[in-house]
């Protein structure tokens, strides 16, 4: 005969004569120590969570994006650090940062590209816009209705690259296979991609010669198209690998090491030393 189990409360057993085994009742003390194990690991996610929002939550704190205003009457204007086209004949490509209108600014940039073939007299920009997709438009947006380097909804805008002449030519000319390749022209999430970060990236992925270091406070930049999880980094000079945006490591000599977890990165850069928080970007910046 098969003896009875016995839990800390007394013992059990399916039925007399039941031919199913025993039934291990887990003791007291068991429970307790699985209840202590999922309590410290709450603990430690709510504090790399808590480390995360730190970052964007102090960018609010000391007024380095206003959450107050109107998307339809912010300013656009010209910064000035683009070089006039009509007084500067030879190639130039641009890529400028300016962090996302009212609170979104406080966790991403949103980033464009700006491009003068040689002999031309405009600038032509090379963006992502999210509201085209409710449209039913393509987001990728392609014109010269803003100043290569305005200000983005009343942000200043950051030059991040800066190429002339030769160089710049190299870069156009591959542009508008880069762009064509892009295959989320139809879609856009703000968080964690693809959006305007998304594609910007994808495009310095495709022209090596752009060799583009994105800040690190360019959510989405680490989403990457075409449902890979392992690539090149945007600089071209080492590979990152993603899942969806939401977590990953990226190891280059442009970027550092780069981790990125719910698309907030945290990093360090030893060729030209500094950290990278969530929301406030390099410490010292460069």
């Amino acid at each position: 005969m098969v003896s009875p189990c016995v839990a800390p409360w007394g013992s059990s057993r399916i039925g007399s004569g039941s031919a199913w085994p025993p039934i291990q009742w887990a003791s007291m003390a068991e429970l307790m120590m699985i209840a202590s194990s999922a309590s410290r690991v709450l603990q430690w996610l709510l504090l790399v969570l808590a480390l995360l929002l730190a970052g964007p939550l102090l960018t609010l704190a000391f007024g380095r994006v206003p959450l107050a205003g109107d998307w339809r009457t912010a300013s656009h204007r010209p910064a000035g650090i683009a070089p006039d086209a009509a007084l500067h004949r030879e190639a130039v490509v641009q890529v400028y940062a300016g962090r996302a209108f009212a609170w979104r600014g406080a966790f991403s940039d949103h980033t464009w590209i700006a491009v003068k073939p040689a002999g031309a007299v405009a600038y032509t920009r090379y963006e992502v816009i999210g509201w085209y997709a409710s449209a039913g438009r393509s987001v990728v947006s392609i014109g010269n209705s803003h100043a290569p380097d305005a200000e983005w909804y009343g942000a200043a805008p950051r030059l991040i690259r800066d190429l002339r002449g030769v160089a710049a030519e190299a870069v156009i000319a591959r542009l508008p296979q880069a762009v064509a390749s892009y295959d989320s022209a139809s879609h856009y999430s703000v968080w964690p991609g693809p959006n305007s970060n998304t594609f910007v990236a994808h495009v310095a992925r495709e022209i090596p010669q752009l060799r583009l270091t994105m800040p690190s406070t360019a959510i989405g930049k680490d989403y990457l198209t075409g449902g890979r999880w392992f690539a090149r980094t945007p600089s071209g000079t080492g590979y990152q690998v993603s899942l969806k945006g939401l977590f990953g490591v990226a190891l280059g000599w442009d970027e550092g090491l780069e981790v990125n977890v719910l698309g907030l990165v945290t990093g360090i850069d030893v060729r030209h030393p500094a950290i990278k928080l969530p929301g406030i970007g390099r410490v010292p910046q460069a």
